[in-house]
């Protein structure tokens, strides 16, 4: 099935999140079937991130965004911690400190960008601006509203300087987010991700699902894609996810750079250096 085209917000497009069913798996199962087709394109990813470092001509942004307990963590481990941290960068997203708050608020995203060659995910982005802002009136209406538009260009100009972007909204349930705040609450090993707000935040519920679709609708090109995954079932999560990326990144059509070197010449250097440690060992020198 081709995720992309299932998940992708069309430009345009009115998002309405009520109509998208998070336990949606189109009859995928969690076998070992789908787990193998996952860890294929998890391996694909690493390859393709080999000649993107190589290439050094395109670099990659994944924008993970959705409500609490919704996944993005998950992503992180289950897909993309197989990647080369040599090229690879996660850049997380809290509240913003005095310093950034005294730019404009693109300012610390901009210099979290990727450069060529190189891969970042945001946990959290830019879209904090026209979500928590909105939905807690840390600014005015005429002010987030502006955002967008913003946004847009802000985009637009990663885009034309040779950054693909890709940004996954991470769909769950308010039932399926309760289930995970108790999975936290009864696991020690995940008792540090508690935060007082959590509960405090779900009665915002619609507020941020509101917020969601607007940034959905408002904010998705071809050249810089929204994409709803249904993300009740963790494994689907994934599957979905790592195809997209596998995709996105195979039609970038990279190639590995030519050799800067006389290929010959080292050949003959290797054998030299080769016939030396033979000759060394005859003689017990070695």
């Amino acid at each position: 099935m081709d995720y992309r085209g299932k998940f992708m917000v069309k430009p345009g497009e009115e998002v309405k999140l009520s109509k998208i069913d998070p336990d949606e798996t189109f009859k995928t199962d969690k076998d070992a079937e789908t787990l193998e087709l996952t860890a294929k394109y998890t391996k694909e990813l690493t390859e393709l991130q080999n000649h993107l470092y190589a290439e050094n001509r395109h670099s990659l942004l994944i924008v993970l965004q959705g409500m609490d307990a919704a996944g993005k963590d998950g992503v992180i481990n289950h897909v993309l911690a197989p990647l080369n941290p040599q090229g690879c960068r996660c850049q997380p997203f809290k509240a913003p400190t005095e310093l950034e708050l005294a730019h404009d608020f693109l300012w610390r995203v901009h210099r979290a960008a990727p450069r060529k060659g190189e891969i970042v995910i945001f946990n959290r982005s830019h879209y904090e601006d026209v979500l928590v802002q909105r939905v807690h009136n840390l600014v005015p209406k005429e002010v987030w509203s502006e955002r967008y538009e913003l946004i847009n260009d802000f985009e637009k100009l990663l885009w034309k300087s040779g950054t693909t972007i890709v940004k996954f909204f991470l769909h769950i349930s308010e039932e399926e987010q309760l289930k995970r705040f108790k999975q936290r609450l009864e696991d020690p090993e995940r008792n540090w991700k508690i935060s007082e707000s959590d509960y405090s935040e779900r009665t915002y519920w619609d507020e941020y699902r509101k917020a969601f679709e607007e940034a959905l609708s408002r904010c998705s090109f071809n050249h810089a894609p929204w994409y709803v995954i249904p993300s009740n079932h963790k494994y689907f999560r994934n599957l979905a996810i790592s195809q997209i990326l596998a995709d996105t990144l195979r039609d970038l059509d990279m190639q590995m750079p030519p050799c800067k070197v006389d290929l010959e010449k080292i050949r003959q250097e290797y054998e030299q250096a080769a016939e030396t440690i033979r000759r060394k060992k005859q003689s017990g020198h070695l």
